[in-house]
């Protein structure tokens, strides 16, 4: 039955004496999408030239009047006109809005005589003047930058830290985020018994409705008491999973160790992300100001009426085509963002797996790995990034279109079409995530084999389903691992917004959501992009470590590539996972093991 499931998922890795980690002799893949990818960014900047020749971004800042003049624009006949009144013909204009386009008394004689009297008074008039866009940039933009630097910091400490204390720092962030949602759950409290006995505290979410002004919401008991509820189902969650899970906790812990083992000896690739965000910031930038020029919000609406909009200037083929523009932009943003973020994940896979197939660490290491995985990758495979990455873009088009439909046919009544597209939104969102897992993995199968896409997709889908187990025992827990690392640092960084010490300090804020939020997310951003090397680390070595198992059997002929603690793992698992060699091989291989596992605990030690 062993031996059909796995002819089913194709054949096990033979022993390859040869085989020394990625291949240096490699041809260039999908050759056929990477020309295709070429003509596309060469017709993605022959449209963002169109734009910038044919658009005007003015119209976005400015408004224009009935003759297409611009409101406010310095050297227009309009420049000292900046607003622009809009007549209601089905209601008398109020005169007070009138007051906005000129000022009905004159305070000062001539303007002369206010800049020669305040030139020589401005130290002493200056002090009781305030620049409301000054002042508001000098309260908000500073704690957030100190913030985001606070949570970069903490994130790269982590990962030190993760390099030489991997076990006691995988319990002491399990511990703290416990920690921390316990006083997220004791300050919850605190707010409800303050609210006791306050008038209009009892006041249910039900009663008070929508509001936009979300402290409202913080004024009343049932809000802080559906916060304990959430939070301590959270809280008696992760607890129940650190119970029935310890046992895998302790393998993926070894398996974090040998990552940052292999992060270590290649230490720049902790700042690789920053070269993706360099990518992906050209990238959205290109799109925003391509999105932006060609926009026009002056199209007439019309209802239950033929109205024909007179385009200021005349209606040109640059106008008839707008839309699709548009929508080329919008699908090219998505090709381009999803081929960054692959190229970052081959071009680390090639790294770490030139780590793991090094026969003696770390001198079989080839000099800057890191660099040498990005020109492979750049030479040889951006067909096939360009391949997988037009897959998940057409898909994420998709769902693009779905919300769009969602969002106009909102106000219908038709339960079937609502029920379906919902069905195709669930559908689509679920095929977008094994979509960017088949990715993930085929992007490391490429970069150590350098085969086309379809091939490395399909070997690694195969390798993963014989090694079907170990994906939940291992890779699997190290990623929840990691996610709740993640979690830690937004939850510290989000919950030193409500410390007293800062409110007493901070001036009163009428929505401090939104710093909060920004905070958080950013910071999140942030801790995503230091441990997706962690955790690009854990997968490629994982994949490297089920082809070795099926390569080698650990005997002086056919050595494994894996560290002692590594090959401890395998022991520690053997008894959870079906696919192990046999008694007979286990037999003879048992005074060895056994040596290795010695061998692992002194190097632990060391």
């Amino acid at each position: 039955m062993e031996l059909e499931e796995k002819s089913k998922y194709g054949e096990p890795r033979k022993h390859d004496p040869n085989f020394r980690g990625p291949i240096q002799n490699r041809g260039c893949t999908d050759i056929v999408c990477c020309i295709l990818f070429i003509i596309a960014i060469l017709g993605y900047i022959a449209v963002g030239i169109l734009a910038w020749s044919q658009g005007d971004p003015r119209k976005v800042i400015y408004p224009t009047d009935s003759r297409g003049q611009f409101c406010g624009q310095v050297g227009t006949p309009l420049e000292k006109k900046p607003f622009l009144f809009y007549f209601n013909i089905m209601k008398c204009a109020s005169p007070m809005v009138l007051l906005e386009f000129q000022c009905p008394t004159t305070q000062v004689p001539t303007p002369l005589f206010i800049n020669v009297y305040l030139k020589k008074k401005k130290k002493h008039y200056l002090q009781y003047v305030l620049c409301c866009e000054e002042i508001f940039l000098k309260l908000t933009v500073p704690p957030l930058c100190r913030g985001l630097a606070i949570a970069m910091i903490i994130s790269l400490l982590f990962l030190i830290l993760l390099r030489f204390l991997a076990g006691i720092m995988v319990w002491i962030m399990i511990g703290m985020l416990v920690a921390v949602i316990g006083y997220g759950i004791f300050h919850c409290y605190m707010e409800y018994a303050a609210l006791k006995g306050e008038p209009g505290a009892n006041v249910t979410i039900q009663d008070l409705g929508l509001q936009t002004d979300f402290t409202v919401y913080l004024q009343i008991r049932q809000t802080w008491l559906a916060f304990i509820i959430i939070l301590a189902i959270v809280e008696v969650i992760i607890i129940l999973l650190l119970i029935f899970l310890w046992k895998r906790i302790l393998i993926a812990i070894a398996l974090i160790k040998e990552a940052s083992r292999a992060i270590g000896h290649m230490f720049c690739s902790l700042f690789y992300p920053l070269f993706t965000f360099l990518l992906l910031a050209v990238v959205i930038i290109y799109w925003g100001v391509t999105a932006v020029y060609p926009f026009n919000p002056m199209k007439a609406q019309c209802p239950d009426s033929k109205c024909l909009f007179a385009f200021y200037g005349g209606e040109t083929p640059y106008h008839k085509y707008l839309i699709a523009l548009q929508f080329y932009n919008v699908f090219l943003f998505f090709w381009c963002a999803n081929f960054v973020l692959g190229l970052g994940q081959m071009t680390l896979a090639g790294a770490f797996a030139s780590y793991y197939w090094a026969a003696k660490k770390p001198d079989d290491i080839p000099a800057f790995p890191v660099f040498s995985s990005l020109g492979r990758s750049l030479r040889y495979h951006t067909g096939t990034l360009a391949f997988g990455s037009l897959i998940l873009s057409i898909i994420q088009i998709i769902r693009v279109l779905l919300e769009y439909l969602d969002h106009k046919l909102k106000g219908a009544q038709n339960k079937f079409a609502k029920f379906l597209l919902c069905c195709l939104k669930c559908c689509f969102w679920c095929l977008e995530k094994f979509v960017k897992f088949l990715n993930r993995n085929a992007y490391i199968m490429a970069a150590i084999y350098g085969k086309n896409f379809c091939t490395s997709a399909r070997d690694a889908f195969f390798l993963l389903m014989r090694n079907v187990i170990r994906v939940a025992v291992l890779d699997k827990v190290t990623d929840f691992i990691l996610f709740l690392g993640k979690l830690l640092i937004v939850g510290l960084l989000g919950e030193s917004a409500f410390l007293k010490a800062f409110q007493n300090t901070a001036p009163t804020l009428n929505y401090y959501w939104v710093p909060i939020l920004t905070m958080v997310v950013c910071s999140y951003l942030i801790a995503h992009a230091f441990f997706s090397v962690y955790s690009m680390c854990v997968d490629t070595l994982f994949l490297c470590f089920c082809e070795d198992l099926e390569r080698n059997d650990g005997s002086a002929a056919r050595p494994y590539y894996m560290s002692p603690s590594l090959r401890e793992i395998l022991w520690k698992n053997k008894e959870e996972d079906p696919s192990e060699p046999n008694a007979q091989q286990q037999q003879q291989q048992h005074d060895e093991d056994s040596q290795l596992k010695q061998e692992a605990h002194e190097e632990d030690a060391a």
